[in-house]
C-alpha cells in the first residue's frame, strides 16, 4: 500500500486569509501584541513553534504546550466568524477519487492547530477522517507531524510498512521535511514555484485540475 500525505493550507485549501487574520487576533487578545509576521524567519514553520517564539517574546516566560487549549478555542471560533474556506480548484473530486484507490491511504499533516485544521476542510468539503489529521499542538517540527500523521495511518489502515511515500505541499519548507524524512515530494501552486523549480523538485502541478496520479507515479517509478 502507498500513501500520499497531504499539508492543507494553500494545499488542499484556500485558507491563508481566514488562518493568518485569526491566528494573530488570537494572539493579541492573549496579549502577545508585538507579533514578527515574518513566517518564513522562524526555524520551525508551525503554528506551535509560532506561538511559542511571541509568546516568550511578549509575556517574558516559558511557554507550555498546555496554553494552547484555550488558544486553539479562541482562534477557532475567530475563524469561523469569516466567509468559509473553499477548496483550491479540483481538490473535493481529487479526494474523491483517492479515496477509490484500494491500493492508496491518505493522511493529513498541517503546521495549523487541529481544531483549526479540520474547520478548513469541513467548510471546504473535503472528504477526511479525524483520526488521520494530525496537527501542531503538541509537536513543534514538521518532520515530528509528517511522522506523526504516517504513523496513524499505518495504524487507521493497518499496515507495518508503506512501500511509498508522496508528501504533497506548497512550500519550501514542505519539500525540506520530505527530504528530511526521505520521502517522495510533490509541490503545488504557483507561490512559491520559484523556490521549487531552484530546489528542482520532479514534481509540481498548479492546481487539483493538473492532477495525474499514473503521471506521477511514472515520475517517481513506483
Amino acid at each position: 500500500m502507498k500513501l500520499i500525505v497531504f499539508d492543507i493550507d494553500d494545499t488542499l485549501t484556500k485558507s491563508e486569509y481566514q488562518h493568518q487574520t485569526a491566528y494573530v487576533n488570537a494572539m493579541k487578545e492573549f496579549g502577545i501584541l508585538e507579533i514578527n509576521q515574518n513566517w518564513a524567519s522562524y526555524q520551525h514553520h508551525t503554528d506551535s513553534y509560532i506561538l511559542k517564539e511571541n509568546y516568550e517574546h511578549n509575556l517574558n516566560k516559558a511557554f507550555e504546550f498546555s496554553f494552547i487549549k484555550d488558544f486553539e478555542i479562541r482562534m477557532t471560533e475567530l475563524m469561523l466568524s469569516f466567509n468559509k474556506v473553499s477548496e483550491i480548484s479540483g481538490a473535493k473530486d481529487m479526494m474523491a477519487s483517492i479515496m477509490t484507490q484500494k491500493d492508496y491511504a491518505v493522511a493529513f499533516a498541517t503546521g495549523s492547530l487541529l481544531k483549526p485544521a479540520i474547520i478548513k476542510l469541513q467548510q471546504a468539503e473535503i472528504e477526511f477522517d479525524e483520526k488521520l489529521v494530525v496537527g501542531s499542538n503538541q509537536i513543534y517540527e514538521r518532520e515530528g507531524i509528517v511522522q506523526q500523521a504516517i504513523n496513524q495511518a499505518k495504524e487507521f489502515y493497518k499496515v507495518d510498512v508503506f512501500e511509498n511515500i508522496i508528501s504533497v505541499g506548497d512550500g519550501i519548507w514542505d519539500l525540506n521535511t520530505a527530504q528530511n524524512l526521505d520521502v517522495h515530494f510533490m509541490g503545488i501552486g504557483m507561490k512559491n514555484y520559484a523556490d521549487f523549480e531552484k530546489a528542482g523538485i520532479k514534481a509540481h502541478i498548479k492546481d487539483w485540475n493538473d492532477f495525474d496520479l499514473n503521471g506521477v507515479e511514472k515520475i517517481f517509478g513506483i
